[in-house]
């Protein structure tokens, strides 16, 4: 029964939220941006230009919520952060209803396009195109007559006198 043993050892790994939310970092006294990649009530996993070393300590802006952590590893530009507090994933998350991911979850709501719907579609197009072309005809027929007329009217002005 060494497997039981080993198990009371090793504690299972808490569930991550797999998210994707713009944030910002804060090492020691300067700025960057950072990506949050998943995130739990104890840690974080984000990525960063950012060159942040494992063991220091670091401040992530969301919003109005702040976490303060320690670099519990990096790897190239993705880094693990230990949380000191409880992470509030809840309030993160509601901060995090991104426009982009906004628009994925509208496109898997949105319904198939169905053939009367299309056919719709086709009629309002072909019905634009109509009015643009009647208004094109309309103003290039008032320039020809507009055109064929003035000169008898300049006559017309010239022997009147005026």
């Amino acid at each position: 029964m060494p497997w039981r043993r080993s198990h009371k050892i090793h504690k299972p790994r808490e569930l991550r939220r797999r998210i994707v939310l713009t944030a910002r970092l804060r090492s020691g006294n300067s700025w960057s941006d950072a990506c949050i990649l998943n995130i739990s009530s104890r840690g974080l996993l984000i990525q960063t230009g950012r060159s942040v070393a494992p063991g220091s300590r670091v401040e992530l802006w969301r919003g109005d919520q702040v976490i303060v952590a320690r670099v519990a590893w990096r790897d190239g530009a993705r880094a693990g952060l230990e949380a000191h507090g409880r992470v509030p994933i809840d309030e993160i998350m509601s901060l995090g209803l991104a426009p982009a991911l906004q628009l994925t979850a509208a496109e898997r709501r949105r319904r198939p396009t169905t053939h009367a719907r299309s056919r719709e579609r086709a009629r309002a197009y072909q019905f634009g195109g109509t009015v643009v072309i009647a208004l094109l005809c309309a103003g290039a027929a008032f320039g020809m007559i507009e055109q064929a007329l003035a000169r008898p009217l300049a006559m017309v002005t010239a022997a009147l006198g005026g």
